[in-house]
C-alpha cells in the first residue's frame, strides 16, 4: 500500500466527522457514504449505507495527519503504518460490531479493539 493513492481529507472539520473503527480514517459522513473507507474497502460503505453507522464513529479523540505512513514513526507507533495517507484519530472507544468483525476475519485482515481509554 505505499504506493496506494492518499484517502480523502475530510471537507470539514466540524460534528460531521466520523472515524473508521477498524482503522480510524477519519473523514466526513458524506465522504464515507459516498466513496467508503481507502483501508476497509471490504465493508462496502458506499454500496450499503448503513454500514457508515456500522462501521464509523462520530466519538473519538485526537486527530493526526500521516503524509507517509510507511516512515513516519507516529503512524507505527499507532498501528496504522501500512494504511493510506491521510486524517486518522489516535482513538476509538467503541468496539467494531460483531457482523463486520467476522467480515474482517473472512477478508483475513487483522482488527485490534480499542484499549480502554483510560489507559491512553
Amino acid at each position: 500500500m505505499a504506493n496506494a493513492p492518499p484517502a480523502q481529507i475530510p471537507t470539514s472539520f466540524g460534528h460531521e466527522l466520523r472515524a473508521c473503527l477498524r482503522c480510524r480514517l477519519v473523514k466526513t459522513y458524506d465522504q464515507f457514504r459516498e466513496s467508503g473507507c481507502e483501508n476497509c474497502q471490504f465493508f462496502k460503505m458506499e454500496e450499503d449505507h448503513e454500514r457508515v453507522v456500522d462501521c464509523t464513529t462520530p466519538n473519538f479523540n485526537g486527530i493526526i495527519s500521516v503524509m507517509d505512513p510507511s516512515r513516519s514513526w507516529a503512524a507505527r507507533w499507532l498501528r496504522i503504518g501500512k494504511f493510506v495517507a491521510g486524517v486518522y484519530t489516535l482513538a476509538v472507544s467503541e468496539a467494531l460490531p460483531e457482523e463486520m468483525q467476522a467480515i474482517c476475519e473472512d477478508e483475513r485482515v487483522q482488527y485490534m479493539p480499542p484499549k480502554r481509554l483510560g489507559n491512553l
